[in-house]
Formats: C-alpha cells, sequence, structure tokens
C-alpha cells in the first residue's frame, strides 16, 4: 500500500479506535507517517519504541497500599492519562515475547495493570518484516489478530512530492527521477550496512546542506546510501552545471533544449522547484510556454509534478494551448 493510501486508511481506523499494524522495510517512513496522521488530526502523539522496553516499562512496578492492603501496579507516567491521541507501539514484533504479553493486554482490554488507555486514544504499531534481518520475533497469532494489518510500499512518485514539500535539495528529487531504482536499495541477503532507503536520503539532503569538506563528500555519502549510489548521485550532480537558465525560463519562456535524458531529469526538477519557490501568474504561463518545445514525457512531468504540488494550471491561456498538445500522454 502506497504511503497516501496508508494515511487515508489509518486515519480512518482511528477515528474508529481500531488497532493497526503497520509493516515495512527499514527506512521507509513507517513512525513518519503515524506522527503525520496524528499532526493532521490536531491530536497528541506518543512514540514508544517497544524494543527497549522492559515487561515492567508498561505494566508498571507493583507496590503494597496500606490502606487496602492490596499489592497494585505503579503506571509509568509517559501512558496518556487524558485528551486524544495515537499512542504508537513501534518495534512491536521487535520486543521479546514478555514485553509483547505485556502490550497485547494493553491492545486487547485497552488497559493494563491499574492503568486504563484514555477513550480518546487509538492504539497504532509498526515493525518490520520478519525477512529483513531486523531482530524480529514471531508475533503470536492471538495478538496478530488484534490487528488491521497494512504493508507499506515504496513510490517514487509520492517520494518526490514529499521530498518537495520537504524542501529537500533538488540535486536529490532529480536523480531519484532519473534512476528511480537508486531510492531503495535494501536487500536482506546482502552484508552491506549502508542502502538507499527514503530516511537516508534525507540524510543526503542533511550532508549537502552542512560544511563537509568536498574532498570527503564521496566518502560521507557512501556510509548513507552505499558507494554505488554515491557515485551515481555524485556523477549525476554534475549535470546540474549543464543546465539552462532556469530563472530566464521563468521571465521570459524560452531556453535552450537538450537531447541528453540526464540533464532532461535534472532540468524537469529544476524547473519545478523553482516554480513552487516562486508561484505567480507569469512564471507559471513562461514555465508552460517552454515546456510546448520539450520532450513530451518531460513535458508532462513537469505538469504533474506542479498539480500534485497543488499548483493551479486551468485559468492559465497557455495550459489551454498545453492540453491540446499533450492531452494525449495524460
Amino acid at each position: 500500500m502506497k504511503a497516501s493510501e496508508l494515511i487515508s486508511s489509518v486515519s480512518a481506523l482511528v477515528e474508529q479506535k481500531v488497532p493497526t499494524f503497520i509493516w515495512g522495510a527499514p527506512g521507509v517512513g513507517k513512525s513518519s507517517i503515524v506522527k503525520q496522521i496524528a499532526e493532521d488530526k490536531g491530536v497528541g502523539f506518543i512514540d514508544l519504541r517497544l524494543a527497549l522496553m522492559d515487561p515492567t516499562d508498561l505494566k508498571g512496578i507493583p507496590f503494597f497500599d496500606k490502606d487496602t492492603n492490596i499489592a497494585l501496579w505503579a503506571p509509568p507516567a509517559f501512558l496518556p492519562r487524558d485528551g486524544k491521541g495515537i499512542l504508537f507501539l513501534d518495534e512491536l514484533n521487535s520486543a521479546p515475547p514478555s514485553v509483547q504479553a505485556s502490550a497485547y493486554q494493553l491492545i486487547l482490554d485497552r488497559k493494563v495493570g491499574e492503568y486504563e488507555l484514555p477513550d480518546g486514544w487509538a492504539i497504532v504499531a509498526a515493525g518490520n518484516r520478519e525477512g529483513d534481518r531486523g531482530v524480529t520475533y514471531r508475533m503470536p497469532s492471538p495478538l496478530a489478530n488484534r490487528f488491521v494489518h497494512f504493508e507499506m510500499e515504496i513510490d517514487v512518485d509520492e517520494f518526490r512530492d514529499w521530498a518537495y514539500k520537504k524542501g529537500l535539495d533538488e540535486k536529490i528529487i532529480a536523480y531519484i527521477a532519473y534512476k528511480n531504482e537508486h531510492l531503495f536499495t535494501f536487500d536482506a541477503k546482502s552484508d552491506t550496512k549502508s542502502f538507499a532507503t527514503p530516511r537516508s536520503w534525507e540524510y543526503v539532503d542533511s550532508i549537502l546542506k552542512s560544511d563537509l569538506d568536498k574532498a570527503l563528500m564521496l566518502k560521507v555519502l557512501s556510509g548513507a546510501v552505499g558507494s554505488e549510489v554515491a557515485v551515481g548521485f555524485l556523477s549525476f550532480s554534475k549535470v546540474m552545471n549543464k543546465l539552462p537558465d532556469i530563472s530566464n525560463i521563468l521571465a521570459c519562456g524560452n531556453g535552450e533544449y537538450s537531447e541528453e535524458l540526464d540533464v532532461l531529469y535534472a532540468l524537469s526538477i529544476g524547473l519545478v522547484s523553482a516554480l513552487l519557490r516562486d508561484n505567480n501568474e507569469q512564471n507559471l504561463d513562461n514555465l508552460l510556454k517552454y515546456t510546448l518545445e520539450l520532450r513530451s514525457e518531460f513535458a508532462v512531468m513537469i505538469v504533474q509534478d506542479l498539480q500534485r504540488n497543488g499548483v493551479k494550471m486551468e485559468h492559465s491561456k497557455v495550459f489551454k494551448e498545453w492540453v491540446k498538445k499533450f492531452a494525449y500522454l495524460l
């Protein structure tokens, strides 16, 4: 299931307090999606990494109540007491069976020990797939049956949309558009410690924005996404120097054209990024005018990226001309 479908599905089930479980490979953004759902709803969000917990961390510590002569459990302070929100049980299937047993009671009965989860809170859990070489324990069938299960997929177009909104370096967006398979290179059979994932590309963005010595760039990027991907990315980055003047294209609607695929991918992302930074009617008309003579697949990619990022263009006379030329490709 793609990220957008996952957000829609989990968001609906959260409203009904139906426990959900998100499966996915390392680094695909499972926890980020759940946090985004909570932010979109304007509710609380508590992230519990169960793999780092002991059973008493959830159930609490036993103590003797002198007034009642009964042993009770003192619940942990990090569990919610009121309001609305999402209690996110991350790495649930990486937690030891004893911790899973405590979580089972919380998921099944919405209570554990003396603690009871407030009515306004929903439970969402996540974990890596059993074949992904992570530390996992097989989830007991009774526990698994308490969830609605989803498996998260990687989608290049959705990553690009997210990267535009997040403000990732446009060289990253362009490279992934050019080399789709380098968005996610995890191989469960490989012993390689560094591999490309959406999370590690976000690290690449931070590395590019740092004051790192350029002589060290290849080694550092290799530590984030692997040596093969790092070499490909840095080679592609040099293409950005071959681009036509993007500011001139937005200013007057004309510029040079290239037939080199890597240049066209970089140019397309560069134009989209530039318009999103300075979106006005004149810039949009000039960009569309320029794409009328661009290779059709790249003209369509530019317009689709803009539309997915909320750019309205139906009012543009140039867009009407654009539709007449490229409608058959939409």
